[in-house]
């Protein structure tokens, strides 16, 4: 979250700029970016009375005071720069009970607030894998200056071995847990690195293989023992991947005051001074919102965002359906572990109240918790 607010805040005030809406009526509908949000368990307050904050954000919202407002939108996001720049990245160990016989070590390259990182940390926790943590600054990225893979997660294997993408990093890591007789670095032989240009003309990495494990047949009998099994957990996995990550981002961004409560957390989290605080939490929540109508209508949502969230999550649960604790049966397979990966980035905001108030998932959710939780992946 934190990482394309600060990469997209100069850009949204010079489109602003530009855009004719503003010219004619110094309103502007831009709507574009990717972020999500990974939120405490508590919710955080907005405030109340009319202060500051809220009266800029109602100047937005009314679209007044052009020049000010496009003024102060630019100064805002190079502010949010200089802050998130100079402020202290902490970095983070979380210690898990060794592995017998395993001894790999770890070192995973984050946003704490990525879904993509989130699935990664799940799958982790689940088998109880010991790592350790590295938090990226968003903006100048220095902790992964020696890479020339410039995303997260990035996956340190004892040092040597790179694993990128988090899809790649769990069927690898998967892979090798399964037939330790296999290296990392010829298991990542499997995965190709493929580069090509998308419709927006920008350069992008994909992996071939990802939602596959490198197994032998008889491998693949004992982890699939029934037929359609493997088909349907590379299915959703996709799926987590292509569709439900992009729910994100226009639910935790929704209203204003969802985009606040989301900016709380960023704040918290970096620990910013006052004044610093102040623009990373109003301005950078000002500029989500507006981005985040974009991404809606680039994926074709509906005007009511949390309707496709539901509709995704029931989805999702019908597809277990009602004899099965988790699609992978008695245990998590690696589309639980996506799946959840993803929608916890989510709690502690409201997006996340709804979908467990208005959906069914809060069974399986809450039985994904305790997995994880309890490293029930480790035998």
């Amino acid at each position: 979250m934190a990482a394309a607010c600060a990469r997209s805040l100069s850009k949204v005030g010079w489109s602003i700029l530009e855009s004719p809406v503003v010219r004619r009526s110094g309103t502007g509908s831009y709507l574009v970016g990717n972020a999500s949000a990974r939120v405490s368990r508590r919710a955080y307050g907005t405030g109340s009375g009319p202060g500051l904050g809220s009266r800029l954000l109602s100047s937005l919202r009314a679209g007044g005071g052009r020049a000010l407002g496009c003024a102060f939108l630019l100064g805002g996001g190079l502010s949010l720069y200089q802050t998130v720049r100079w402020s202290v990245q902490q970095h983070l160990a979380e210690e898990h009970s060794e592995v017998p016989g395993d001894g790999l070590k770890l070192i995973l390259y984050q946003y704490k607030t990525c879904p993509f990182c989130s699935k990664v940390r799940a799958f982790l926790d689940y088998h109880g894998l010991p790592y350790e943590i590295v938090e990226v600054n968003p903006v100048m990225r220095k902790e992964i200056k020696w890479s020339t893979y410039r995303k997260v997660p990035i996956l340190m294997v004892d040092g040597d071995v790179q694993l990128n993408d988090s899809s790649v990093i769990i069927s690898s890591l998967k892979t090798h847990l399964i037939d330790k007789k296999k290296s990392m670095s010829e298991i990542l032989r499997c995965y190709p690195e493929m580069k090509s240009v998308n419709d927006r003309g920008k350069e992008v990495t994909e992996y071939n293989n990802k939602y596959w494990l490198m197994l032998s047949e008889d491998e693949t009998e004992l982890l699939y023992p029934e037929k359609g099994m493997q088909k349907e957990e590379r299915k959703w996995r996709q799926w987590a991947d292509d569709w439900l990550v992009h729910l994100i981002s226009p639910n935790v961004y929704r209203t204003t005051d969802e985009a606040l409560a989301s900016f709380d957390y960023i704040v918290r989290e970096g620990k910013f001074g006052s004044f610093e605080g102040f623009f990373a939490k109003y301005v950078g929540a000002a500029a989500m919102f507006i981005i985040s109508k974009r991404l809606k209508s680039r994926h074709n949502l509906q005007d009511d965002v949390r309707q496709d969230l539901y509709k995704a999550v029931n989805d999702w649960v019908a597809a277990i359906g009602k004899k099965r604790k988790f699609m992978g049966g008695n245990d998590p397979n690696l589309a639980d572990l996506a799946v959840f990966g993803v929608l916890r980035v989510m709690e502690g905001l409201q997006a996340f109240d709804d979908m467990m108030e208005n959906t069914k998932v809060k069974q399986w959710y809450q039985r994904m918790e305790r997995a994880t939780l309890n490293h029930e992946g480790r035998n």
